[in-house]
């Protein structure tokens, strides 16, 4: 089933502007209620007496519900139309916001936002889905700007926006503003697309009716199972030994699928993923650039804002409004870079990655030159503006370059895998850079102060601190030599095959 749209010129529907609205406002507001939330624990531990565990829980629940349901909600909607699963998402995670914002109870927060997370985990691979049906050529390229974008600025300004609304409302009712104001426009967002966006339409070609099992529960049970798995060692401390039998149920994941998809001719069900996905380099570097990127971008914001108030004792404000010049940067140049993307995506991709390593080593000697007190911390903001273009780059054309050769009818799927990968490495690499950092902080012997009164530059705890924000950093290189390599790869084989420019 495929969402259909009059078509207007150079590939932009009729209509266009108006979908991209009601696709990318829930898209902001699922990847803002990741970041927001970290400024406002603290004002949620003293107001409902919450444990630390309960507070790992209320990070933890939203990004496990968010992850699992990514490849099946897709999948889901690529059987039977993505605009009803769109708005069952945003109507879900309007309902754990509304919920989240209203909890009594430690209980009630993290249950709404495992609720919040289920109804982004559905809503999301709808959104690529959709672009990659009704738009088009350099309409595409525009729209997944735009996807930048709002991508970039749900992740960099989150922080910023706690901060404000938590300073002027309180703690109380600062923390359950930062849910609630998800409600009105949740509502809204789910209005509009009802009027906006155009009724899916039965693919004349997919035939028959589908069924439950269309779907493929058992691919969707057992990949379900290896990514939480995958996840929890990485959030919860002590809970290695559940890799094991994830690897495992991810072997068998991919046998079943495999199966699935040579027995296809006879039971005339597709697998859940088809494997010969994997088998389009596009899709296979790209999705590896983006998932090592995602995976290191939160930890270095984590490890800034750490640094900003417990090494150097300044505000949760001071520490969000750090990154706004990168989200700037990325909200700016994202749909310059979207209009273009089909003629240097791969080239993008490259500068992009050497961009970012570039700002992150400008970041680790702004930490050095601030902890000891030879520059002031204003400077921070413009070694790691230079993230904020990388981020554009790369954000941008390794979406268009994941789906250029993917089959409209496995959009959502596609956008499904991609996004798991996304959030299972958002969880890995938050684990091992926040690691580097507290490891290297215990070993400087600064590990148990965290109070702030004693941390200013130039301070022994604040030098502790720069110390273990460039262990830390050295990780994030790490990472992001990793979409190095794959935009290389994907370039060397795209010169070589003479592709460079792309073609709808």
């Amino acid at each position: 089933m495929t969402e259909q749209a009059p078509r207007s010129t150079g590939g932009q529907p009729a209509g266009g502007n108006r979908i991209l609205v009601v696709l990318l406002v829930p898209l902001f507001m699922s990847l803002m209620s990741v970041s927001v939330v970290n400024v406002a624990l603290p004002a949620i531990e003293t107001g409902l007496h919450a444990s630390s565990a309960d507070l790992q829980w209320v990070l933890a629940g939203y990004a496990l519900a968010f992850g699992v349901v990514l490849v099946a909600a897709g999948r889901a909607g690529d059987l039977w139309g993505r605009k009803p699963l769109f708005i069952a998402g945003i109507l879900l995670f309007t309902a754990g916001s509304l919920a989240s914002g209203l909890a009594v109870d430690p209980l009630m927060l993290n249950l709404a936002r495992v609720l919040t997370g289920l109804g982004s985990g559905v809503l999301n691979p709808q959104i690529i889905g959709i672009i990659q049906n009704v738009f088009h050529g350099r309409a595409r390229g525009r729209a997944y700007g735009l996807f930048g974008t709002v991508v970039g600025l749900g992740v960099a300004i989150g922080p910023t926006l706690g901060g404000v609304i938590i300073g002027a409302l309180g703690p109380e009712w600062g923390w359950r503003t930062t849910f609630l104001v998800n409600v009105p426009f949740g509502i809204l967002g789910a209005v509009l697309t009802a009027l906006w966006l155009h009724p899916p339409q039965r693919d004349r070609a997919s035939g028959d009716r589908r069924s439950l099992a269309d779907l493929d529960p058992v691919g969707a049970v057992l990949l379900a199972a290896a990514v939480v798995g995958l996840m929890i060692p990485f959030i919860l401390p002590g809970t290695w030994l559940l890799l094991v039998p994830a690897v495992v149920l991810l072997v068998l994941w991919w046998l079943w699928e495999a199966r699935m998809r040579v027995r296809m001719p006879q039971t005339r069900r597709a697998p859940m993923v088809d494997p010969s996905l994997f088998r389009i380099p596009s899709f296979s570097y790209s999705t590896v650039a983006t998932a090592f990127l995602l995976g290191a971008m939160p930890g270095l914001w984590a490890v800034q804002a750490i640094v900003t108030q417990q090494g150097l004792g300044l505000s949760a404000l001071a520490a969000g409004l750090t990154s706004l010049p990168t989200a700037v940067a990325v909200m700016v140049l994202s749909p310059w870079i979207g209009n273009h993307v089909h003629r240097r995506g791969p080239l993008f991709v490259m500068l992009g990655a050497l961009l970012a390593i570039a700002a992150v080593v400008l970041g680790m000697v702004a930490f050095h030159q601030i902890a000891t007190g030879s520059w002031p911390y204003w400077t921070l903001a413009v070694c790691l503006f230079p993230f904020g273009p990388a981020q554009a780059l790369l954000m941008t054309s390794t979406q268009v370059l994941t789906m250029h050769e993917v089959p409209l009818h496995a959009a959502g799927a596609a956008g499904g895998v991609s996004q798991t990968a996304q959030r299972v490495m958002t969880a890995i690499g938050l684990a091992a850079v926040t690691g580097s950092f507290y490891a290297s902080l215990a070993a400087s012997g600064a590990g148990g102060d965290h109070s702030g009164a004693a941390a200013s530059a130039g301070s022994p705890v604040a030098v502790a601190y720069g110390q273990a924000a460039d262990a830390a950093l050295l990780v994030v290189i790490g990472l992001l030599a990793v979409t190095l390599l794959a935009g290389v790869l994907d370039y060397v084989r795209r010169y070589r095959g003479g592709t460079l420019v792309l073609e709808d």
